[in-house]
């Protein structure tokens, strides 16, 4: 069987595009909940990691599409893919194999904390 050609339709009609065609894609571990990475996918990128069961992307900066894994061997499985209630993004839960950063990380969001404290309800600062 072969996959098709297009983004169904009736998904493509539930998201909300950036001007570039873009929609952002987080990334989390199925079973932890651990927010591994943030992506952009158009509806080409959308429809091979439905079809595929592996995460694709469009790359900003490269212009062309990358499957996840593909030189690093760090694969993304995919479990499920969800649309927000806006459908301006959309939540990737997969099963990551290796590092889901470029830097070699588990997550990309290793970098460490911004300093930012969260204030408690109450607190005048």
């Amino acid at each position: 069987m072969t996959s098709p050609a297009v983004l169904d339709p009736a998904i493509a009609g539930r998201l909300k595009r950036d001007v570039q065609g873009l929609v952002a894609a987080i990334v989390q571990q199925y079973d932890t909940g651990e927010v591994l990475m943030l992506g952009w996918m158009d509806d080409e990128a959308l429809r091979r990691t439905l079809s595929e069961g592996r995460v694709t992307f469009w790359s900003r900066s490269r212009e062309e599409y990358w499957r996840k894994g593909d030189t690093s061997g760090h694969v993304q499985h995919v479990r499920s893919v969800a649309v927000d209630c806006d459908g301006d993004a959309l939540l990737v839960r997969v099963d990551q194999v290796g590092a889901a950063c470029h830097t070699g990380d588990r997550t990309c969001f290793d970098a460490g904390d911004l300093g930012a404290r969260v204030a408690e309800v109450g607190d005048d600062a």
